[in-house]
């Protein structure tokens, strides 16, 4: 203990951790930064609901055909260096999101935007253990607070930009020019390449039993956060008349419930259970999703994607240690299985709600969301702790 403890209050180590912290942040910025722009989007190139959907498969799909070969890049160049060029694409991607002028252009530039977003999810992660595993205590819940924090960021910040005169495209690309100044002024401050143990590569299998179980809950709520990432602003926007500058604040309003949830979220699973955490958490953001439908006021579906965040915040986290943990089956093969459903529900997540708006209403796709997690309490609570 003395050792850690020793290099805990390194200042190398600390200020690797104040630079990893920022490197979350951008991340969180980055794919916010997205949500207030779909409705722009939208109604400049004239989508459908459907069509909408089928675009926004582009996002996720960029990230889970990039994420399996990010290990690859982070063992051969190091976390710091594949995060700081994720950084700038993402921080250049940003503008051309808006001023696509076609789908197709749109679904290009949508993909390697996920790409970056999915690059970055692998490396400052692989970072942050790095990091961890230096300072001599667990620090993570705080990284992932500082990413839900810059969701509220990122969502309200380019609705404040063009409150205030500025265009969409120029709001854009002043939230460009902050990612590239933190990434690249933080670069320095990460640990090199000669402190990091190499990345597993991980064996991935086709998931059965309690791993496939475990994958169809995170595919629930990986959906249900991608849910809001691409669709909260246009209903908003569309379904509760919110000016298109406010419209971010409903993932806003969800980001920040989040992050407050996930930096206290290792206090709340030491003291109410895994049990508790899943079922109570998930019927409180099924909860949200159907006070945010079913009641016509605005003030309801802000505070319905409040509760959606509290909620959904660290059943994931939940999720991934219960998979590391399933008796008989190695976390080498749990793990990925579990990662991929989950990150193939926000994927998939986007253009689903798409199709059955596009034969119903947006409010009924929501309000499927909140039935798919109602589905996830009572599996779980069948489940033994």
């Amino acid at each position: 203990m003395p050792a850690n403890n020793s290099i805990s209050a390194s200042p190398v180590i600390k200020s690797a951790r104040t630079a990893t912290l920022l490197i979350f942040l951008v991340c969180g910025i980055g794919i916010s930064s997205w949500a207030p722009m779909v409705p722009f989007v939208k109604t400049n190139l004239g989508l459908s609901e459907a069509n909408l959907g089928i675009v926004l498969l582009s996002l996720g799909a960029g990230a889970i055909l990039t994420m399996p070969f990010t290990s690859l890049f982070i063992n051969q160049y190091g976390s710091r260096k594949v995060s700081l060029v994720a950084a700038v694409v993402i921080a250049l991607m940003l503008p051309l999101l808006l001023i696509a002028g076609s789908a197709f252009s749109l679904a290009t530039a949508l993909f390697v935007f996920g790409a970056a977003i999915g690059t970055i999810d692998v490396a400052m992660n692989a970072h942050a253990i790095v990091v961890q595993n230096s300072y001599g205590r667990p620090i993570m819940s705080a990284f992932h607070g500082m990413f839900s924090l810059g969701g509220l960021v990122g969502s309200i910040g380019l609705g404040f930009l063009i409150k205030y005169g500025l265009s969409p495209t120029v709001a854009a690309i002043s939230i460009s020019v902050l990612l590239l100044l933190i990434a690249i002024t933080q670069y320095s401050r990460l640990l090199p390449h000669t402190k990091e143990s190499r990345v597993d590569t991980f064996k991935f299998t086709l998931p059965t039993g309690p791993v496939l179980r475990l994958g169809l809950m995170c595919f629930v709520l990986f959906l249900a956060e991608g849910a809001l990432l691409d669709w909260s602003a246009v209903f908003l926007q569309f379904s509760r008349g919110f000016d298109p500058s406010l419209s971010g604040i409903g993932f806003a309003s969800f980001s920040v419930a989040m992050a407050a949830m996930r930096l206290t979220g290792d206090k709340i699973v030491h003291r109410l259970g895994t049990r508790k955490v899943v079922v109570l958490g998930t019927l409180m953001a099924a909860a949200g999703y159907f006070m945010a439908v079913l009641l016509p006021y605005s003030y309801a579906a802000l505070i319905g994607f409040t509760f959606i965040g509290l909620g959904a915040a660290n059943a994931v986290p939940v999720f991934f240690t219960a998979a590391g943990r399933i008796s008989g089956i190695p976390a080498a093969v749990a793990l990925p299985a579990v990662t991929t459903l989950g990150y193939a529900g926000q994927l998939a997540g986007p253009a689903l709600i798409g199709f059955i708006a596009e034969f119903s209403s947006l409010p009924v796709a929501l309000g499927f969301v909140g039935i798919l997690l109602l589905l996830v309490s009572i599996s779980y609570s069948a489940q033994p702790e």
